[in-house]
């Protein structure tokens, strides 16, 4: 704190005791010794203070970068798993999207049973389309067989048993 040598303490002390005399220098001494003892304390505790609002300012400061970084990781795995469903979503179609290709590049047959060209196929109405009464139309024998991969587009992971195993979480 104060740079004070032996010499400038031997000085105070000779004053000391020629001013106050020999029956009263130990009771100042403890009184002097008392209140350095109570600024040091007191200078310690502001300090600790200052050395804890520091340490609470750097850990709030970390904690928001922590949240900015979560944040940003969060937004980041949004998008990718907003481009991962759109990928998988044009899988799904590009599957899906031979089948009805196929489909029409073989020819449907039509009530009559003649065979509906591409053209055709877009000017007529579909086989949804046909009225309720109107019985179902028959492929072709040498007509390949189509196949209906609507339901592949959209896989089933539930498990094949009906019956609960030990570690089904639905029980």
């Amino acid at each position: 704190m104060f740079d004070i040598g032996f010499s400038e303490v031997f000085v105070i002390a000779i004053v000391a005791l020629i001013v106050l005399g020999p029956e009263r220098l130990p009771k100042a001494a403890r009184f002097a010794g008392l209140w350095v003892r109570r600024a040091r304390a007191q200078w310690y505790s502001v300090k600790s203070e200052l050395e804890n609002e520091l340490a609470d300012e750097d850990l709030k400061r970390s904690l928001r970068q922590a949240q900015d970084d979560l944040r940003d990781v969060q937004g980041q795995l949004r998008d990718s798993g907003r481009a991962m469903r759109d990928e998988v979503d044009a899988m799904n179609r590009s599957i899906a999207a031979p089948v009805g290709a196929a489909a029409s590049q073989a020819g449907e047959v039509s009530a009559d049973g003649a065979t509906v060209s591409d053209d055709a196929h877009d000017a007529a109405p579909s086989a949804e389309a046909a009225p309720a009464d109107a019985a179902p139309t028959e492929p072709a024998a040498d007509a390949p067989p189509t196949h209906d991969y609507a339901s592949a587009a959209l896989p089933d992971y539930r498990p094949s048993s009906k019956t609960p195993t030990p570690t089904d979480e639905r029980r």
